[in-house]
């Protein structure tokens, strides 16, 4: 990904990437709060869809209570283009206090990754959240397949959209712990 400076922030820019690059996408943020205090707020997927204008509900399946790797979780998502869909993701990186990531689909072979990552800063902690597109197929592969010809852009929009979510998060997890410190 390529970035340009914005005010007080990278924005991303254009990258010609298409699905099968399996593009990511992050931002990060510092919080005036160690990992340990962000903590419940990253590994907490019930969090996630009062934050999120795309996820909508989330929960824990197979009896599970909370992350762990292998652990699943269901996730109901509506977009203006791309209508509802449900998922079903799978934790395969939990450690706390240092990174909780989630595969949604196979987890060998998903249609997308997600990751925060927590890394102490002097007294308080650089959050990041990354994302990955792919490898497998998505709901975006309907619309890739109905304009091929326009694929980068699809691509590159849906990327932009991650990102503005994943600022959002960064911001709200940010308020969130600093307010409870």
């Amino acid at each position: 990904m390529q970035v340009i400076e914005g005010e007080g922030f990278e924005v991303m820019e254009w990258t010609g990437q298409v699905y099968a690059d399996t593009p990511t996408v992050s931002a990060e943020a510092y919080v005036d709060a160690p990992p340990e205090c962000l903590w419940g707020y990253v590994s907490d997927i019930h969090l996630m869809p009062r934050l999120s204008a795309e996820l909508k509900h989330v929960e824990w399946l197979d009896g599970a209570t909370g992350p762990r790797p292998g652990n699943r979780f269901l996730g109901r998502s509506t977009h203006p283009a791309l209508g509802n869909w449900e998922t079903v993701s799978t934790v395969v990186d939990c450690e706390e206090p240092r990174c909780f990531a989630w595969a949604v689909g196979d987890p060998a072979h998903p249609m997308s990754l997600w990751r925060f990552t927590l890394r102490p800063q002097g007294a308080g902690t650089l959050l990041e959240q990354w994302a990955q597109l792919g490898p497998d197929r998505s709901g975006l592969s309907v619309a890739i397949e109905a304009m091929p010809d326009k694929e980068q852009k699809i691509v590159f929009v849906r990327l932009r959209e991650f990102e503005t979510g994943i600022r959002s998060n960064l911001a709200a997890v940010k308020e969130l712990a600093e307010r409870e410190k």
